[in-house]
């Protein structure tokens, strides 16, 4: 026997699974938009002292014994510029992420006080990481790029920076950085 009664069409045990299905997606949309929106305010916050033009070249040798001069490759097609760190946790994360991207783009990665290069050399072989890596014990590097976050992305194209971010970044969100620009 139906009823009329107002207060059965507010009762969530009455409403049909694909209401409560839309309603739940509808929650996950809106905390992806808010999610998406914080992001991109924190890594603007983040890149403030970032160098936005006239950035410093990298010219240096990976330990894999590859010459690298990312200014240079960025002319050619967009570079993944990649700060981390062994000790950082996050990195441990996003590293098996740009290990694959670095099957399809140039991937420029700076080992951030991370040790010596033997030590380096051992770290990245046991990973299984392919991407080049520059090691940068002291933080020079680092230092001339006003990098303070790990792990810090950003997407060099012609000689300029066309994405940033910094923190944990997901594999379909480098593509998608990479693809754009």
């Amino acid at each position: 026997m139906a009823t009329n009664n107002p207060q059965d069409k507010l009762d969530p045990s009455k409403l049909s699974f694909g209401k409560k299905l839309l309603g739940w997606l509808k929650q996950l949309l809106f905390m992806l938009v808010l999610l998406t929106v914080f992001s991109a305010a924190l890594d603007i916050w983040r890149s403030r002292d970032i160098p936005k033009t006239d950035l410093p070249n990298i010219q240096a040798m990976t330990l894999q014994g590859e010459k690298i001069d990312l200014l240079a490759m960025s002319h050619e097609q967009p570079v993944l510029l990649y700060f981390w760190g062994s000790w950082c946790p996050v990195c441990s994360f996003v590293s098996p992420a740009v290990n694959v991207i670095a099957g399809s783009y140039p991937v420029v990665s700076v080992a951030m006080t991370s040790g010596p290069d033997e030590k380096m050399q051992q770290y990245i072989q046991h990973k299984g990481y392919d991407f080049a890596v520059v090691n940068d014990p002291r933080g020079e590097i680092a230092q001339q790029w006003a990098m303070q976050v790990t792990p810090t992305l950003m997407v060099i194209k012609d000689g300029e920076p066309a994405f940033y971010t910094s923190g944990f970044t997901s594999l379909p969100g480098i593509w998608w950085r990479m693809l754009l620009a």
